[in-house]
């Protein structure tokens, strides 16, 4: 099986690098190295390593909301990437992770982790969403999540939204959970619908859906035999809880944690109920994920606050990460881009 890494950029939306928005440097840099897709997705709120928070619910406080840019191609073109995307982003959040990306170097058969839980993100462009997680709801993925991406790269061309509306060719990304049984029988009726596309699979560890424990959260060492550093990411997921994913942002952010990103989602389902943005409500009902990386350690200290904000609802996955390096406004840095051995 051919390596194949994903990278994913965490900084403000006004963040700038040498005169430019950094988002727009970053993909530019993305669309030269010949990744297979990436997608840029707006935050509406979060908070990096300086621990400054930002949300559009607060006009003073949405002059630099949360940008993410996730990146997934062979390791040969996305990790010589990486340190260049490393200088370009002064502050900020990087990570980087394995993954397997089906159809391009990789047989469906076997499965990378057969027996495991695996996460397929589906890189396709907005006007395919529907159908994509259609089809992944009817095979009975665990959970499902759309993101409608603002930029990307899909095909070998990149693709910007426009202020003027309209763009169903720019990049999304829907993301759902399921077995590897589950994510196997679904990949021939997402190809079907997807269009144009790339897949992207990872392992991953179902912790709690629909308000239920489904298992422990996992337990990771600091560090790897090396000495590399080791990081969790944990994903929340939550359907009309709009509040309670903005209370966790800020209990989070209390609690001292190194990163948290919540984005709004056009689709969601878990637990059977089906939550979508309503275009003519009075008060937001649309789906959020939220997206927390830490190490280990602080990742079990801050448990408790996350088992509370879902107590009724949502999906919780937690995954290992092999690398992560943040740069605090300030100066200093922790963790780096060299890959710690996988569990």
């Amino acid at each position: 099986m051919s390596e194949h890494l994903k990278l994913v950029v965490h900084h403000g939306e006004r963040a700038r690098t040498a005169g430019r928005l950094t988002g727009d440097a970053v993909m530019e840099a993305v669309a030269g190295a010949g990744v297979e897709a990436a997608t840029a997705l707006r935050g509406v709120e979060g908070f990096g390593a300086h621990h400054r928070l930002r949300t559009d619910r607060l006009l003073t406080l949405s002059d630099d909301l949360p940008y993410l840019t996730v990146v997934v191609g062979a390791a040969s073109a996305v990790a010589p990437l990486a340190t260049h995307v490393a200088e370009l982003v002064p502050t900020g959040l990087l990570t980087l992770e394995r993954a397997a990306l089906p159809g391009l170097g990789l047989d469906d058969e076997p499965f990378p982790w057969a027996g495991a839980t695996a996460k397929l993100t589906v890189h396709c462009a907005r006007g395919a969403v529907r159908a994509v997680a259609g089809a992944l709801v009817v095979e009975g993925a665990a959970g499902v999540t759309a993101l409608v991406g603002v930029d990307g790269v899909l095909g070998g061309r990149r693709r910007r939204g426009s202020v003027r509306g309209g763009g169903s060719d720019v990049p999304a990304a829907v993301i759902a959970v399921g077995t590897s049984a589950t994510v196997l029988r679904a990949l021939p009726r997402v190809r079907g619908a997807a269009g144009e596309h790339v897949l992207c699979l990872e392992r991953v560890d179902v912790v709690r859906r629909a308000g239920v424990a489904v298992g422990p959260l996992p337990v990771a060492p600091e560090r790897d035999p090396a000495g590399l550093g080791v990081w969790q990411r944990v994903l929340v997921a939550l359907g009309a809880e709009e509040r309670a994913a903005h209370h966790l942002v800020r209990e989070l952010r209390a609690a001292g944690c190194a990163g948290a990103t919540a984005m709004r989602g056009a689709f969601a389902t878990f637990g059977g109920a089906v939550h979508r943005e309503r275009a003519l409500a009075l008060r937001r009902r649309a789906p959020v994920h939220l997206t927390i990386v830490d190490t280990p350690g602080s990742v079990r200290r801050l448990w408790p606050l996350i088992e509370a904000a879902t107590a009724r609802d949502g999906l919780v996955t937690c995954e290992t990460l092999p690398a992560v390096r943040i740069h605090p406004v300030g100066g200093g840095r922790m963790g780096g881009l060299r890959l710690a051995a996988p569990r």
